[in-house]
């Protein structure tokens, strides 16, 4: 739907019109697969990224246009809904070296210059595949951003199924609602991953992401709740299924499937056969006016934009979504992934980013060919099964076998994963990175579902429903400035909603940024003179990226020695790896000095490392709380004054 000129096909003369002309691009694109016009010399990969808009109360903010406007020329366009917004990752990069930290730094850049913008607005932007204090009255046509695409689209579906939408969907909780707007696809917000692949390697590289799409979705989930309602743990899926779907029920078995689909079958000759399934099977829902001349452009060797065919392919919902582009004058293919969740942090994309292009590129070292060992059945059942379970899912895997989503994961799939990364060439600190993120959350189990389905459960048992998806949602905004990912995360509370609020008295005005630092293999020796060197209780630990892996204090160096002087004398040769805090309690820059100190205080802890997007910014210890009282008796004191 990124094209901006299309309209309502509203007549037969322009439904007729537009086909000839889909059917032009059909022959061109024909012409340029048989003369081999295609891109096939690199290989390179994209990302859009959906956001959520949400006001001073976690609730949607409806300002997309105005936010749009004040962020200037620059990677944001529009999406469905007025509190949603996209960032386009322009331009794609080389699938190679260090393109996956390159994107995560792209990506971050982008997001923390659109929470600027809108928290200029008076507002805050989320990542979450559906934002849980969406509520029925904000799925309206008034919020429907202004454009004339969605405009028709919305128009096209009712002039074929009526104004009245029926919602079912049943989980934990069961919803059954009706509406009166297509609205509904606004509410999800996703990931989209693409990646660029040769013709002659396109059916097999569909075929796998198809296979793989399962898997790769139980390990992402993030969107759980829907008007308060626990449903699948990929609710997502349900939801845009249903919220476009033109059928209507018919007195017999007739087949008729939506225009969201996981597809039909395998893939058996070309990229074409998607395009004819889809032209077959799906009436034109939009038209537009066509201004290239497509025969022309191909005699005079150049590749045209193919728009027709692309209006259409827009209008049908595939999951792995076939797509034909341009760049650098040369036709390229591309498959896009748009399953992912948005969310729930960037580094969490990354790492299922990273799972699913490892998994595209590795996949045919370990079956040559997946349609000869795994149905396409199973492969369609495995992909709803995983919406609705996400890790708990138990799949119907190859040569009949049956094996949990954890196992599948953890020993066949991310061994594959890691293989086709390095077959890329990425970087072998990228690789440990993002997939030792995901290998996390499945060895935690806690994915972004999970973490929101658990903390409903908590807290909804002394709360009302109001509060319990407000305090989530301002628990996601402030885990996701921190930039853990989501395997890290506490679960939400209640007082998270308060500590939401931008505050005056901030982590980042106290913490120390001028830190000393070891590597988890340096020696105890080393780590005991640093700390003797520099005056310091406390020793973070990180890689050779500044994501944080442990910490060590001086009362564990002392141990240590006390251990070398009775036991062993070697002993202060050994690496810090082996007696360091792994994984130890962080605290983001955003943070309330009052929310570190009663970290501190309750947990029995002398520091707290500072983390912002996984990567170690600073730190806070016991000789901060001088400065840190300081400050806050003046602010207090300060309020005092102001109020009287």
């Amino acid at each position: 739907m990124g094209e901006q000129k299309v309209k309502l096909a509203e007549t037969n003369e322009q439904v007729q019109a537009f086909m000839k002309n889909v059917m032009k691009d059909m022959r061109a694109l024909q012409k340029m697969l048989d003369e081999d016009w295609f891109e096939k010399d690199i290989t390179r990969i994209g990302a859009e990224q959906e956001i959520c808009l949400i006001d001073h109360n976690a609730k949607p903010m409806f300002k997309a246009m105005e936010v749009l406007e004040s962020l200037g020329e620059g990677n944001f366009t529009t999406e469905f809904a007025k509190f949603n917004l996209e960032i386009n990752l322009n331009p794609p990069l080389e699938f190679t070296g260090s393109s996956l930290s390159i994107m995560e730094h792209n990506l971050q850049k982008e997001v923390s210059y659109l929470r600027h913008i809108v928290q200029e607005h008076k507002g805050d932007i989320l990542l979450s595949g559906i934002l849980p204090t969406v509520r029925k009255a904000d799925v309206s046509v008034e919020n429907l951003t202004p454009i004339p695409r969605y405009y028709a689209l919305c128009d096209a579906i009712e002039n074929l199924r009526g104004k009245e939408y029926e919602l079912r969907i049943q989980g934990m909780d069961e919803l059954l609602m009706k509406f009166d707007t297509p609205m509904l696809e606004g509410v999800n917000t996703g990931f989209q991953v693409h990646l660029q692949v040769r013709p002659d390697e396109f059916v097999s590289k569909y075929n796998i992401a198809q296979a793989i799409t399962a898997p790769v979705l139980a390990s992402a989930v993030n969107s759980p709740i829907f008007l308060g309602k626990r449903l699948w743990s990929e609710t997502r899926i349900a939801l845009f299924h249903q919220s476009v779907d033109t059928r209507g029920v018919g007195d017999h078995l007739r087949d008729n499937p939506p225009r969201v689909t996981f597809g039909t079958g395998w893939l058996k000759d070309s990229i074409l056969d998607i395009y004819k399934e889809d032209i077959s099977r799906y009436r034109v829902l939009l038209s537009a006016d066509t201004e290239e001349d497509v025969e022309e452009l191909l005699k005079n060797g150049v590749p045209p934009k193919l728009m027709a065919l692309n209006v259409h392919n827009g209008t049908v919902y595939r999951w792995n979504r076939p797509c034909y582009g341009i760049s650098n004058g040369k036709p390229h293919l591309r498959i896009e992934n748009r399953v992912l969740p948005s969310g729930p942090t960037v580094i969490d994309e990354m790492a299922n980013t990273a799972f699913w292009l490892g998994l595209l590129n590795g996949f045919e070292d370990a079956y040559p060919d997946i349609t000869k060992v795994l149905d396409f059945d199973d492969a369609k059942m495995n992909f709803f099964a995983a919406s609705k379970m996400g890790l708990d899912t138990k799949f119907e895997w190859t040569k009949g076998k049956k094996v949990t989503a954890v196992k599948l994961i953890k020993e066949e799939l991310l061994p594959i994963a890691r293989s086709g990364l390095e077959k890329a060439n990425i970087d072998v600190s990228d690789i440990d990175t993002y997939l030792g993120v995901l290998e996390d959350r499945v060895d935690s189990a806690q994915t972004g579902a999970y973490w929101a389905v658990k903390s409903y459960g908590n807290l909804i048992k002394e709360h009302n429903r109001e509060q319990t998806l407000t305090a989530i949602t301002a628990a996601m905004v402030k885990n996701q400035k921190k930039g853990e990912p989501v395997h890290k995360w506490g679960l939400a509370r209640i007082d998270d909603v308060d500590n939401w609020k931008p505050s005056s008295l901030l982590v980042e005005e106290f913490m120390t940024t001028d830190l000393f630092t070891a590597r988890k293999d340096d020696p105890v020796e080393f780590v005991a003179n640093l700390m003797d060197w520099r005056s310091i209780r406390y020793i973070p630990i990180e890689d050779d990226k500044r994501h944080l892996l442990g910490l060590v204090s001086m009362r564990m160096v002392l141990r240590e020695y006390s251990k070398a002087v009775n036991e062993d004398a070697e002993m202060i040769q050994h690496s810090i790896d082996e007696f360091m805090i792994k994984n130890p309690i962080t605290i983001h820059p955003e943070a309330s000095i009052m929310e570190a100190m009663t970290i501190m205080q309750e947990q029995k802890i002398g520091c707290l490392p500072v983390v912002k997007n996984s990567r170690l910014v600073g730190i806070i210890t016991e000789d901060n709380f001088m400065n840190i009282t300081r400050r806050l008796l003046t602010a207090l004191a300060r309020e005092k004054n102001e109020k009287e």
